[in-house]
């Protein structure tokens, strides 16, 4: 079972590592221009929608793809990565992530079958065809079959998180909340759960805990600082430029992939959220509107006065705890340097 495990955490390595370029150039073009970024841009600030929602899930089900069966079963596997992208209102990196393996396994199959069966000078032709009717079978299974599944698991998330804030469980919510962010469905978890409950409570309080449970960039700094410090390879090498397009930049979604590429690290980002959030219910924080980017200056800007303290200090322990059991989990089960084929 270990070795399974193990495989499979290398094979999601192996679909994540290759593109984490791609999401740190992601990361920095909305850390520049959007509304409340640095640059404010009313032209670049197009590319954000579109990088996230179609160029990454794509970029990660060709991997997958290509992971499984060359060039063809990358271009089957971003194709039918598409079906997910269409079919959903998030983004679809778990969907790529299905899709794009599985693309490539069944190209795989099918080559294998028509291996013997083509007559000399048709291989190209049917090559492509049999290429073509695969990809249209698949994307059409995905549209309708594999993105409800996966909008079903962020509705449900949103529903769990809900149920807790609601009986007064806050840093439980972190067991839910961190996995589901790993997933990208930070958005749909902040705005469409916690946000408009914390509304609700800054109109009795004038502030609300509810906008520090996904937003905290502590716990994700503290992961960062332990794939720096403890990790190497890639990982190791992009962590430093991550810390400032997320702590800074308050993009969280560029530690995202530094999760799947090691997904027990989840741990160290679970425990960093639950105690960051014990601190902040045992303290009485809360900020007064969502922080938007999730960075430490929009934190400062949202922060009602004389919580500084109580907030900050949730920030920092966050981090503290994130990047002692992060480390801890890298020295045990440090991350395996898959050889190139």
């Amino acid at each position: 079972m270990k070795e399974k495990i193990q495989q499979l955490g290398g094979f999601l390595a192996g679909m994540v590592i290759p593109n984490i370029g791609a999401f740190i150039a992601w990361g920095l073009i909305t850390a520049l221009f959007i509304p409340t970024g640095w640059l404010p841009n009313a032209t670049f600030v197009k590319l954000v929608g579109p990088m996230i929602t179609y160029l990454l899930p794509l970029l990660i089900g060709y991997t997958g793809g290509r992971m499984v069966h060359g060039v063809r079963g990358g271009v089957v596997g971003a194709a039918a990565t598409m079906g997910v992208i269409v079919g959903a209102s998030i983004p679809m990196f778990l969907g790529g992530m299905i899709m794009g393996p599985l693309g490539g396994w069944c190209m795989k199959k099918v080559d294998g079958w028509l291996d013997e069966k083509i007559p000399v000078g048709f291989e190209m032709l049917i090559n492509n065809f049999s290429a073509g009717f695969l990809i249209v079978a698949l994307v059409l299974i995905a549209q309708v079959g594999i993105s409800p599944v996966v909008s079903s698991v962020s509705n449900g998330a949103g529903a769990v998180v809900d149920i807790l804030v609601r009986h007064r469980l806050l840093p439980l919510a972190a067991i839910i909340i961190e996995p589901a962010k790993i997933l990208f469905l930070n958005n749909a978890l902040n705005h469409g759960v916690l946000a408009p409950l914390g509304v609700v409570a800054a109109k009795e309080t004038g502030h609300a805990i509810h906008f520090l449970l996904e937003t905290n960039p502590g716990p994700g700094l503290g992961l960062l600082c332990a794939f720096f410090f403890a990790s190497k390879g890639m990982l190791k090498q992009s962590a430093p430029g991550a810390m400032v397009i997320h702590f800074l930049g308050g993009i969280h979604e560029i530690y995202f992939p530094y999760v799947l590429a090691h997904p027990i690290m989840i741990l160290s980002m679970i425990a960093g959220g639950f105690c960051a959030d014990l601190w902040f219910v045992i303290s009485g924080a809360g900020l007064v509107a969502t922080p938007s980017p999730g960075s430490i200056f929009a934190y400062l800007a949202v922060i009602p006065p004389g919580q500084h303290f109580q907030v900050l200090t949730g920030v920092l322990i966050g981090a503290v705890v994130s990047f002692l059991v992060g480390a801890f989990i890298l020295k045990l089960s440090p991350v395996r340097e898959e050889e190139a084929e």
